[in-house]
């Protein structure tokens, strides 16, 4: 069975209708009969969603346990075992709960995919990765859900759901997204009319990018040349002047005033007389088009005007800009310019706009070399002034009668000007023409074809030698004119080339259609196989050409060692051009050479750093938590031991150090496992609002009280902290200062606000750290000074930091005033809209949407350290007419078990 189809409902937005339109069309299709079943859609209490709901098949879903609630996933393995024709998965970029097959439902969804099973998804436009800092640039949240836009785009269809933001907010205020009492706040926050507008452009834009790929892939495949004006996209041509950097902002205002109108500036490099372009120039402009949101591209062509066109209907342009000629008048009798020439062909699908510029007429540096070597209007006035220009001169001498000598001087002049102006050819032509008419007309005997006198034939002689030696000079001077040109063409590219590695563009995929575009091909693929014997694979691919499996089939093959090659399609090259493109190949083989080098370093270091993880805590284990170990072994074979009667005293005092040891050893422990959980990426926030007396003297528990002095002043905000990571951190905290404290010294906790975050202090005597070592004191398995072994394994700061960060805090070290350490521990203090909630994430109070996993259906962890608490199943969205998603920062409470956070040393330990 093949692969199934995916189809999406992409929306601008929660409450948009996607989860409506998807159950729709879930009922249209089995109405025609379709096996059609719902594998995971929440409904969430709304009325409209549940209605849709009824009459379509549902699979069970899974129970999950997790930190001692239970939520529903969906199962999975009964969808397959099911094996329906369609299934329905709401919410694509849903993080699973732990303890589920895949961490992401997109990933269950690959799996069904592959199984055969045909897939109708939903996902909202914030949950793409790559928009991911477009979306915080607009909301000022930082989508902690995403889901990989390829993902997305090899979908076999997707749908936008639109809808207008007024009209959104309207629904809102009708209570069909959220509760009545979430809506004012709601429409306030995210719901605010410019967010909707940002995203829905958004939402736009990127269907509307992939519509246009679909549409370059069919104009490629059926070799459509007819510009198809389905958006502005402006063609810039640029000579290497000083006017490019004019023409490029001209450009980009006219694409300004059209939607999704797209810059794309090209050089034209022509192999047989470019004209002179300033490499920097070229640099400057590059980088303004990049800046302007352009493309910059660089192509071979030998015609100027015809390459500039079929460049412009190659990417299906609607018009082009050109900077009007910086020849000087004079200059047009040799013929028409580029932009006359380009608006003359360019027909009725291009308009070209020439646009004027301080450089007009003010002529290039070097003289413009037109032509194959010499140029087609220099070979036509040289044929002229070779043919014509003898048998016009004729009879003019016939009727004058100047003498031999003088009329040997301006046949000889003709044939000089022949030379000059078209090469050899013309000359040699014009050498014979004016030796015969001599010969017939002026020397004696005249009308014959003799020469009576022997000092005739030595003037004819040497007449037709200046003639060659003329011509040879002029032919051999536009050879080398010829080939500097080309030489200067090919040092462009190259030197592009080597920009591009400067800058670190090391994309093997860009480097292909780089070669693609200069050489005006349909693809270029790099191919290699493991032996003499292997297979061809294609390691890298552009263009849009048919696929290369062997070298052999490409209509060009440019070897790359002994098992790779660059594979061109489209047409055959010059033996000329493969000097330039050995220089491309042989990048290219660097560029996948360093791919692979990155990957197998990326692969090491991560290698490395387990490795020097595991080698710390072997070294913890074999001295830190055997200490423990062998102190309680001995006290517990003491205590069973026949041989001693013990008093009681004793027993109490060997009792004493079992508990001790077993306290060092689970304070080891957890240090470790918060250490590992921290190093993986897998700490889940659970924030809440609390006041900091409710968990700072938590932390202090088996502390003496004699040795820490507490300042919680009673007017502090409340605190969005998780409750058991900001006690842990504390405790560390403390632990530490009392550890470096000298007797009697004490250490003081005290807190105070700042703004709209809160700072504790934990302020000891000790000797201190000195500057350089302050964040030094943080990394993993660290002991500052002469600390003995037995002190722990070094992780007590570095978890407290892990811990601060994930909860959206920060952990610094300071000097004491009058000596010692102090360490700052910074919190986000509860706003306005926390407090009305009870119980918030960490995103939502940068005002976004509080979203479970995936708009916060029956939700999982929220990823990343700023994640905020799991929604429960009730907690999140469902989309429709009628429902949508319980989504930003003032949404509303979240309620769900889920949202409890650890407490007290119990539930720190299950939570381990």
């Amino acid at each position: 069975m093949g692969r199934g189809r995916l189809r999406i409902y992409l929306g601008a937005a929660p409450g948009v209708g996607k989860t409506y339109a998807m159950l729709s069309e879930a009922h249209r299709r089995a109405e025609r009969g379709t096996d059609c079943v719902v594998a995971f859609v929440e409904h969430h209490g709304r009325s409209r969603t549940e209605v849709m709901l009824r009459g379509l098949e549902q699979v069970p879903r899974r129970e999950l346990e997790y930190r001692g609630t239970r939520f529903e996933e969906m199962d999975l393995d009964a969808v397959l075992a099911r094996r329906p024709r369609v299934a329905l998965v709401d919410e694509l970029a849903h993080t699973n709960v732990p303890g589920a097959r895949n961490a992401k439902r997109w990933q269950d969804v690959e799996e069904l995919l592959a199984a055969g099973i045909d897939v109708i998804s939903t996902v909202n436009i914030q949950h793409l990765e790559s928009l991911g800092d477009v979306v915080e640039s607009i909301t000022g949240v930082r989508q902690r859900e995403t889901v990989p836009d390829e993902v997305v785009r090899r979908a076999g269809q997707i749908e936008l759901v639109d809808m207008e933001p007024e009209a959104l907010r309207r629904r809102m205020a009708h209570g069909n997204i959220y509760q009545p009492d979430k809506v004012d706040a709601a429409l306030s926050n995210y719901f605010r009319p410019g967010n909707l507008t940002a995203l829905r452009e958004l939402a736009l834009l990127w269907v509307a990018d992939r519509v246009d790929a679909y549409l370059k892939q069919y104009r490629s495949d059926h070799r459509v040349s007819k510009i198809w004006g389905s958006r502005e996209r402006i063609v810039v041509g640029l000579t290497g002047g000083p006017e490019g950097r004019t023409l490029i902002r001209r450009a980009a205002r006219l694409a300004e005033k059209g939607a999704g109108g797209e810059v794309l500036a090209v050089y034209i490099a022509r192999s047989d007389g470019l004209t002179s372009a300033s490499p920097k120039e070229l640099a400057v402009q590059r980088t303004l088009v990049e800046d302007l949101g352009g493309t910059f591209h660089h192509v071979v062509g030998d015609d100027i005007p015809a390459a500039l066109l079929d460049f412009a209907r190659g990417v299906n342009a609607t018009q082009i800009v050109l900077g009007s000629s910086r020849r000087k008048t004079w200059q047009y009798v040799l013929g028409p310019g580029v932009g006359t020439t380009v608006a003359r062909e360019s027909g009725p699908d291009l308009d070209v706009h020439i646009v004027t510029h301080e450089e007009v007429a003010k002529g290039r540096g070097l003289p413009v070399a037109r032509g194959a070597r010499l140029g087609r209007w220099r070979l036509l006035w040289g044929w002229l002034a070779g043919i014509g220009g003898p048998i016009l001169l004729t009879p003019l001498l016939d009727s004058v009668h100047l003498g031999l000598a003088n009329d040997v001087l301006l046949y000889l002049a003709l044939t000089v000007a022949a030379a000059l102006l078209g090469g050899l050819y013309p000359a040699l032509a014009s050498a014979a023409v004016g030796s015969l008419l001599l010969n017939w007309f002026f020397t004696p005997p005249v009308n014959r074809i003799t020469i009576s006198d022997p000092k005739n034939i030595i003037a004819l002689a040497i007449f037709v030698g200046v003639a060659l030696s003329v011509a040879s000079v002029v032919d051999l001077a536009a050879r080398r004119t010829h080939q500097a040109a080309r030489l200067r063409a090919e040092s462009e590219i190259l030197s592009f080339l080597a920009g591009d590695v400067l800058r670190g563009e090391t994309s093997l995929e860009a480097l292909l259609e780089r070669v693609r575009e200069t050489f005006g091909l349909e693809s270029a693929a790099l191919l290699e196989r493991e032996s003499d014997v292997a297979p061809w694979t294609c390691a890298g691919r552009a263009g849009s050409g048919p696929p290369v499996e062997r070298p052999e089939d490409a209509d060009v093959d440019m070897p790359i060692g002994d098992h790779m090659a660059l594979a061109l399609t489209g047409r055959v090259l010059p033996a000329e051009d493969r000097r330039v493109l050995a220089a491309f190949a042989a990048q290219a083989a660097v560029v996948l050479d360093r791919r692979r080098l990155r990957a197998e370093a990326d692969q090491a270091r991560t290698l490395a750093e387990g490795n020097r993880i595991r080698t710390a805590l072997l070294a913890a284990v074999s001295h830190d938590l055997r200490t423990p170990l062998a102190g309680i072994k001995a006290a517990v074979s003491s205590l069973r031991s026949d041989d001693v009667a013990w008093s009681e005293e004793d027993q109490a005092e060997l009792l004493e150090g079992i508990e001790e040891g077993a306290d060092r050893l689970d304070h080891l422990v957890g240090n470790l496992l918060d250490m590992s959980r921290l190093q993986t990426g897998t700490v889940t926030p659970l924030i809440r609002e609390i006041d900091l007396d409710e968990v700072v003297p938590m932390a202090l528990v088996g502390v003496p009280e004699a040795e820490v002095g507490l300042d919680i002043p009673e007017t502090l905000p409340m605190v969005a902290v998780d409750p058991g990571l900001l006690e842990r951190s504390v405790a560390n905290l403390v632990e530490n200062a009392v550890k470096y404290s000298p007797p009697g010294g004490g250490v003081l906790v005290a807190a105070s606000a700042l703004g709209d975050r809160v700072e504790v202090r934990i302020a000891d005597r000790g000797p201190g750290v000195p500057d350089e070592a302050k964040d030094r004191i943080f990394e993993p398995f660290q002991r500052y000074g002469d600390a003995p072994r037995g002190a722990g394994v070094g992780l007590g700061l570095a978890v407290a930091r892990g811990f601060a960060e994930a909860m959206g805090g920060t952990l610094d070290a300071e000097d004491t005033p009058g000596g010692g350490l102090t360490m700052v521990l910074t919190v986000r203090a509860a706003g306005p809209a926390t407090r009305s909630r009870g119980a918030v994430s960490a995103e939502s109070s940068a005002a976004g949407p509080v979203e479970g996993p995936a708009e916060g259906s029956v939700a999982g962890p929220v990823e990343g350290p700023a994640a905020g608490p799991v929604e429960g199943p009730a907690a999140g969205p469902v989309e429709g007419p009628a429902a949508g998603p319980v989504e930003g920062p003032a949404a509303g409470p979240v309620e769900g078990p889920a949202e409890r956070p650890l407490e007290g040393p119990a539930e720190r330990q299950a939570a381990r």
